[in-house]
């Protein structure tokens, strides 16, 4: 999967594709029919697609915005344009009941233009799928929506020129594998509490992020608070939401017992009208309850965590989430977004036991802290400091990215490149793999700053030419006197990783005054060259009969090992 997402990764950064056409007369006609007044971050956001998508390169760029803040209009402006400029765009969404919100939002924003928006989801018969997909496929529907189903390999776009992605809830392998559908492919990823593994690529430099901060106007944060479960709480906050006209989701997150704790809410608040929405039941019965909720049928949505992404109900300002001890940081944030939609006062209660683990305690602690608007970022960065940034290989997306260090991959990516660009397997020149049988390493006595050290050592390993070590043994001889064997044995190492790559040899491993050298396989001619050239520094080699591509030197005289070796390939080198 490395492998695949590196080449992916690759691929990208040297794909163009066709710019999209500049704004129209109809880009501007849609976007003055807004609604609301944009905020500045949403006219910085729009100009920062809108740039993207104009360039030759592909772009990549994760919109992190508070829950609300009107990303899903900036996604309706991008897909607009791509539409325009003749392509398809595939919105993918974490469940099927935001897809048919999407589906209402892009219908009504575009009601006015000529161009078909689709849904494909599991709430449609195979019937009315396959109709989908065929119309996806000859380019009959500009504007497909839909869940996880989009990701089949049955779903064939005809020109796919923009994905547009929630991100909560998708994994590394289904983002990637987005993006391989058409590597030249725009890709906008719309987000609350970005995923840490994303947030630290878009933080180290490997997307481009546009931040959206400035909330709407007339909204004001959400009164988060952490209580035990307690009946009389729970009563007041239903009555007090009831007698303004409003409605309530109460999330319990276990299938099995949800009908239960439906039962006991309906004997708290007998006046309530209570329905219960989950994953599991049959997709009819569940698009009517959320239907009749949307609608101002239902009072109190008793759920599971199904209403954690993108659900839009204005009119629902309380919330109470059970065991909320059990849930993530990001979906907490999540769930806390489906109320405070409107200028009401809104309430979220998070009900956990008496005691509750650390982590769970430091969690709760940081959504009690950030209830400001416009905190999903922070609460994010919390998160990663929490959760640690994820394998930026692998399908991790939390846990520490020191398993794959940032420099590390940089380099990875750019071998990868040249590899890709030049359309051949094995880079040129891959480090010989060098192992001496010495210590080598910067002694504290003679390096002491713990910075400089860092420093050091990053540079040796960037170093690419023989040139580059020895400007960096003049430097440390100038700033910190004589070097003394370790570091010294540090630099020959180095130095023949280096030239070792240069020569096309593979490994070199050295025990006291024997040493043994391995070659690639189309290196043969180079080995006998070499032969000859360690005979004259006082080496005695010979071809090991077990290994013909590996050749066995021996020192003759006390003279050292390391400088030999090293003197000795500099030599075949020039």
């Amino acid at each position: 999967m490395t492998e695949e997402l590196l080449d992916l990764y690759a691929r990208r950064q040297i794909a163009t594709r066709p710019p999209h056409i500049p704004d129209t007369a109809w880009q501007r006609q849609l976007e003055s029919s807004f609604l609301f007044e944009d905020t500045p971050d949403q006219r910085k956001a729009t100009a920062d697609v809108k740039q993207d998508m104009e360039g030759e390169r592909p772009m990549d760029r994760l919109l992190v915005g508070d829950v609300g803040y009107g990303k899903t209009e900036i996604a309706v402006r991008a897909a607009f344009k791509a539409v325009q400029s003749e392509r398809q765009v595939a919105v993918l969404v974490p469940t099927t009941i935001l897809a048919d919100q999407h589906l209402r939002t892009f219908g009504e924003r575009l009601a006015d233009f000529p161009m078909r928006v689709a849904v494909l989801s599991r709430f449609q018969t195979p019937k009315e799928q396959a109709l989908v997909l065929k119309e996806v496929a000859d380019h009959k529907v500009d504007i497909v929506i839909g869940t996880h189903r989009l990701l089949s390999p049955d779903v064939e776009f005809k020109a796919l020129g923009l994905i547009v992605v929630e991100e909560h809830r998708f994994g590394v392998k289904h983002k990637e594998r987005l993006k391989q559908l058409r590597l030249e492919t725009d890709v906008l990823t719309l987000t609350a509490t970005p995923i840490p593994r994303t947030l630290h690529q878009s933080l180290a430099g490997l997307r481009d992020m546009t931040l959206m901060q400035t909330p709407p106007r007339d909204r004001s944060p959400v009164l988060t608070f952490v209580e035990p479960w307690d009946d009389a709480l729970i009563e007041e906050g239903i009555g007090r939401e009831l007698d303004r006209g409003g409605q309530v989701f109460f999330v319990h997150n276990r299938i099995e017992t949800i009908e239960g704790v439906a039962d006991h809410i309906r004997r708290i608040a007998p006046r309530a009208r209570i329905a219960v929405g989950h994953g599991q039941m049959k997709e009819r019965a569940l698009e009517d309850v959320m239907r009749r909720f949307v609608g101002g049928e239902v009072d109190v949505l008793v759920s599971t965590l199904i209403v954690e992404s993108g659900l839009d109900v204005s009119n629902a300002n309380t919330m109470f989430v059970n065991r909320a001890d059990n849930m993530g940081l990001a979906q907490l944030y999540q769930l806390r977004g489906r109320v405070g939609r409107s200028h009401r006062r809104a309430y979220c209660y998070l009900m956990v036991p008496d005691s509750v683990d650390p982590d769970a305690e430091r969690r709760l602690q940081v959504l009690e802290h950030h209830t400001e608007l416009g905190s999903g970022y922070r609460v994010a960065l919390k998160d990663l400091e929490l959760r640690g940034a994820g394998n930026l290989l692998g399908p991790e997306q939390s846990g520490f990215v020191y398993a794959v260090g940032f420099d590390l991959y940089l380099r990875l990516l750019e071998e990868q490149v040249k590899r890709v660009t030049r359309g051949d397997g094995a880079p040129a020149n891959t480090p010989a793999d060098v192992s001496l049988d010495v210590p080598t390493y910067l002694p504290d006595d003679y390096v002491t700053a713990q910075d400089a050290k860092l420093d050091i050592y990053r540079r040796l390993t960037k170093c690419t030419v023989p040139e580059e070590v020895e400007a960096l043994r003049v430097e440390l001889r100038d700033r910190f006197g004589p070097l003394p064997p370790h570091a010294d044995a540090l630099l020959a190492q180095s130095m023949l990783r280096i030239i070792g790559g240069l020569l096309r040899i593979e490994g070199i491993l050295v025990r006291g005054s024997e040493a043994r050298i391995t070659f690639r396989a189309d290196a043969v001619p180079r080995m006998k060259a070499l032969s000859a050239v360690f005979h004259e520094v006082q080496f005695q080699a010979e071809v090991r009969r077990a290994h013909p591509l590996s050749l066995k030197l021996t020192r003759l005289g006390g003279a050292q090992m390391l400088d030999g070796l090293v003197r000795a390939l500099r030599t075949l080198l020039v």
